[in-house]
């Protein structure tokens, strides 16, 4: 996606509304407007729709529809998971197994959850950012009641070997969950495949508006209940539905699934490309997380001795994400890379890029010549 000013290669950050996805919308935003709790034709209508949405996120996981419970989005569902699952197992159990590499939107509920006298072990990954199922086996106990890893890596886009680790999970009869939020639409997420009992979406990663997710739920799952209300998504979830938002993830979800292949097999060429690109004119750039399974769409890359906050300052057109904050005496690295054991050289020096949907091959030769010219120009630190 291409302006008069930049070339957008943020979409892990977030992407824009499809335009399919937005005319999905319109009509529940201005004439379809009824509260889908209500019995007349205009709340039937809005029923009718919120049920119809609720299938097509469900077809994309392969699972049944009844599983899947809207949400403000992919924190609110992992909140939902790791404060539900610790009211209900909470007497059984007080451990949790997650990963130094998470969203904080399970970081941040863990912590709370170890100063309401809760457990948590954060398992280690290695220098490619992946996870050893053996780890995690090895950080069980008797009394775990949870093990949250994340499908896919926001920052390296390092892919995770849930597969395997739900085989430990039911082995032991723990629950799994995952955070797929950068996963879903860019790669398989078939909850079957992946053996999860809890599985986060957030839609304005997948060309759906802010401010919507969806929960899949296995049925069956004990879950507490996290907010009180009038009783919508079967209890799970209480609030009026946000009916034109939950329209828009369903369409989403439809041409997530239509596109899965072909996207899949397109992103990962332009990726590729762009590295070579880069790599071609700036030979000691390191791409974090090179040799395991990635994300089509991601690429992490270091400029060692640049720091990469300059780097973006000089790039100007080309919107991408820094891999540490850098201020006037203190560089504070992403907990991700400093999980990796990334060298602080290497980390301050991190860019990433994501591409999507719009992302062209000519923005990709446009944008390999900018960073190229933006880190020859930054001066060394």
């Amino acid at each position: 996606m291409t302006t008069e000013k930049s070339i957008y290669l943020d979409y892990n950050a977030t992407t824009p509304i499809d335009k399919q996805v937005l005319e999905a919308m319109l009509p529940y935003l201005q004439d379809k407007f009824g509260n889908p709790s209500s019995a007349h034709y205009y709340g039937r209508e809005a029923r009718n729709a919120v049920e119809r949405a609720r299938a097509q996120v469900a077809s994309l996981l392969e699972c049944h529809p009844e599983e899947i419970f809207f949400t403000s989005g992919g924190t609110e569902s992992n909140n939902l998971v790791l404060f539900g699952v610790a009211q209900a197992l909470g007497d059984k159990g007080r451990h949790i197994v997650t990963t130094r590499i998470e969203h904080p939107a399970i970081i941040e509920p863990c912590l709370e959850l170890i100063g309401r006298g809760f457990d948590v072990t954060f398992v280690p990954v290695d220098g490619r950012g992946m996870v050893d199922p053996d780890d995690v086996r090895k950080a069980l106990r008797k009394d775990t009641i949870l093990i949250s890893v994340m499908h896919a890596n926001n920052e390296v886009g390092t892919i995770q070997p849930i597969s395997e680790i739900s085989q430990i999970a039911r082995e032991r009869g723990i629950l799994l969950h995952t955070d797929a939020a950068q996963s879903v639409g860019k790669i398989p997420t078939f909850v079957n495949d992946l053996g999860v009992d809890f599985l986060s979406i957030a839609g304005h990663k997948l060309y759906a508006p802010k401010g919507i997710g969806a929960l899949y739920r296995r049925h069956g799952a004990p879950l507490g209940k996290f907010i009180f209300g009038a009783g919508q998504e079967r209890g799970v979830r209480p609030g009026t539905e946000n009916v034109p938002f939950i329209v828009g993830l369903g369409e989403a979800s439809v041409l997530a699934k239509k596109e899965l292949g072909t996207e899949m097999v397109r992103l990962e060429r332009l990726r590729n490309k762009f590295a070579l690109r880069i790599k071609e004119k700036i030979p000691n750039a390191i791409v974090n997380g090179e040799g395991a399974p990635r994300l089509p769409n991601t690429l992490s890359i270091a400029f060692p001795g640049k720091k990469a906050d300059e780097i973006l300052r000089n790039l100007g057109r080309v919107a991408a994400s820094a891999g540490a904050a850098c201020h006037s005496h203190d560089v504070k690295i992403s907990h991700v890379l400093e999980a990796m054991g990334v060298n602080i050289e290497v980390a301050m020096g991190t860019i990433r890029f994501s591409l999507g949907r719009f992302t062209t091959e000519q923005e990709i030769e446009m944008a390999s010549e900018a960073i190229v010219e933006a880190v020859f120009s930054t001066p060394d630190k």
